[in-house]
């Protein structure tokens, strides 16, 4: 089974909260859509029922409609307020364990014993283009390919790249701060990974060692 075809138990219950919620909320429909939905899940190893519990920003990003301005700008900042820099102040890891994580697809299905960040991948091949070596990927996301190199970051460690390096890890820890409702997994803010796999996933993009800018 390749990583296109492993849904959890939350992916899919979120396709169907996205489907639906349009419906008005506190409406007797809307409870007993709700009521219905709770009742055809059950929890399953590591994949328990709460995950279709919604937080603030889930609720405003899946009415079947975009957000208001205000609501966009309230949902972004509510995000950026989880952002937390590195705690030792490092935010480069190993490419070479960055591009395992990308081109892994594992993790948070009910079949998976550990539901803890580190038995988790990345799965980023499957939205993004991010070297030449990868001739299957998805097109979700934007092309990162020489993501580095694109931006200006010759050297992760120069003050004058600290604004790009920042900003990239704020987009993996917490999308939302920057787009609001973007598909791209929360995965620091959801513990989807932990700080050192965020940290690889960082070199993979930025190092300029590393496949994505050097070829």
């Amino acid at each position: 089974m390749t990583r296109f075809h492993k849904i959890s138990l939350g992916a899919v219950a979120a396709a169907v909260l996205a489907g639906c919620a349009a419906l008005p909320a506190g409406s007797a429909l809307d409870s007993s859509f709700l009521a219905m939905l709770k009742g055809s899940f059950r929890s399953e190893g590591i994949a328990t029922v709460d995950r279709l519990d919604q937080d603030a920003g889930q609720q405003a990003c899946s009415t079947g409609q975009p957000p208001s301005e205000t609501v966009a700008k309230q949902v972004e900042a509510q995000a950026l307020a989880t952002i937390k820099p590195p705690s030792d102040g490092q935010y480069l890891g190993d490419w070479r364990e960055g591009e395992k994580l990308a081109q892994n697809g594992r993790g948070m299905t009910w079949t998976d014993k550990s539901s803890a960040p580190s038995a988790n991948g990345a799965n980023c091949y499957n939205c993004h283009q991010i070297t030449k070596a990868e001739i299957s990927f998805g097109t979700i996301g934007p092309s990162l390919y020489q993501y580095g190199k694109l931006r200006g970051v010759s050297d992760p460690k120069d003050p004058a790249a600290a604004a790009m390096v920042q900003y990239t890890w704020g987009k993996i820890n917490n999308a939302w701060a920057y787009n609001a409702c973007s598909n791209m997994p929360r995965f620091g803010h959801k513990q989807l990974l932990d700080e050192q796999q965020i940290k690889h996933v960082m070199a993979l993009l930025l190092d300029p060692k590393s496949p994505v800018n050097v070829q």
